[in-house]
């Protein structure tokens, strides 16, 4: 039985894991669940997801949430290729590099938060696009001064990609989707030219996705 994703093509978090089962070569079908018209609290997928967010992925008897743990699952129990280090010093570093953008910026700009600053506190679009683009740039100011330190050899962590190049990709496509600037994240910016020309990474880009819009 193939694994089942639940996801939707504007979401960062289901493309991490998308990525991920891209890289570990995985077959897997995905379920669009739309999160912009408020389909994540249907009373089917209240019974798939309890915290009514995407991703949720199904495997066989298992249903698991959130980007990071479903990615670290998908790493035990298929561990070739590997999206985490051996070294210990190693995975605490990678695992850094990927919260930066799942657990500092990216829950700070999801649909949820952006409407919730619209309807309590009377923001509006533009206000609503400058906070998203003010906690993308901190992502993308604390991603390049760490790959300065540490320049990608190609990929963020060694030779092969993995979860520090997942998380910082993502940051990427955030930034495409709020038309930030990388002109001054120029080592993350090549990072990310490395992490799309693989065809994991690629094609599991939103704009890439069923129901995307062709911008």
């Amino acid at each position: 039985m193939a694994i089942k994703l639940y996801g939707f093509w504007r979401s960062i978090a289901a493309f991490r894991v998308r990525t991920a089962l891209r890289l570990k070569h995985l077959p897997f079908d995905e379920v669009s669940v739309d999160i912009l018209s408020g389909e994540q609290f249907s009373s089917d997928y209240s019974a798939i997801n309890a915290e009514h967010v995407v991703p949720t992925l199904v495997d066989g008897a298992n249903s698991f949430f959130q980007s990071l743990p479903i990615i670290e699952y998908l790493d035990e129990t298929h561990p070739e290729p590997p999206l985490l280090p051996k070294d210990p010093a190693d995975r605490a570093y990678a695992r850094a590099l990927a919260m930066v953008n799942i657990a500092d910026a990216h829950p700070l700009i999801v649909p949820r938060v952006r409407g919730y600053l619209g309807q309590n506190f009377g923001a509006d679009g533009p206000a609503i696009d400058q906070w998203a683009a003010h906690w993308i740039a901190r992502g993308l100011n604390t991603y390049e001064t760490m790959l300065k330190k540490r320049p990608p050899s190609p990929y963020a962590v060694g030779s092969t990609p993995g979860i520090a190049d997942i998380g910082i990709a993502g940051h990427l496509v955030s930034a495409q989707l709020f038309k930030i600037d990388l002109a001054a994240y120029p080592t993350v910016k090549a990072l990310g030219e490395t992490c799309f020309a693989n065809p994991a990474f690629m094609d599991s880009h939103p704009l890439r996705q069923p129901g995307a819009p062709q911008i």
